[in-house]
């Protein structure tokens, strides 16, 4: 049962239909990087990255999905690149020291718990008001 007091988060069906396709591109990717596909690996980077861009882009409205959906977007791009060293066997080149070019995909993976910690620890306890979906 609902009062007149709840809130409903709507997707439009056509956004939808856009975030369910997303997880077809990104299984596919994922998929292709187990086998070692690497044509199809690589091409599946390009529309799992623009659909997240532009998921994270159309929710920017509710701050809670913005920073939720720049993280994902950060999390695709670090694990492509990742992804990207082992099919072009760069992953266990020295960079410094022993870091390799596999840890150099620690920036995004890092940068989207950064943008996840500023929300939860900075900006949502400051913005109790403010509409959220977390």
């Amino acid at each position: 049962m609902s009062n007149s007091k709840t809130k409903f988060y709507n997707i439009p069906i056509a956004y939808r239909k856009m975030e369910n396709l997303h997880i077809v591109f990104w299984l596919f990717k994922d998929i292709a990087w187990c086998m070692f596909w690497k044509p199809l690996g690589v091409a599946m980077i390009i529309p799992t990255l623009a659909i997240s861009i532009i998921i994270a882009w159309r929710t920017r409205q509710i701050f809670s999905e913005l920073c939720h959906n720049l993280a994902i977007t950060v999390w695709i791009s670090a694990n492509s690149f990742w992804m990207c060293s082992e099919f072009f066997g760069v992953d266990n080149n020295i960079v410094f020291g022993t870091t390799t070019v596999k840890h150099l995909a620690m920036i995004p993976f890092v940068t989207g718990v950064l943008i996840l910690a500023y929300y939860y620890l900075w900006h949502k306890p400051r913005h109790k008001e403010e509409e959220q979906t977390l």
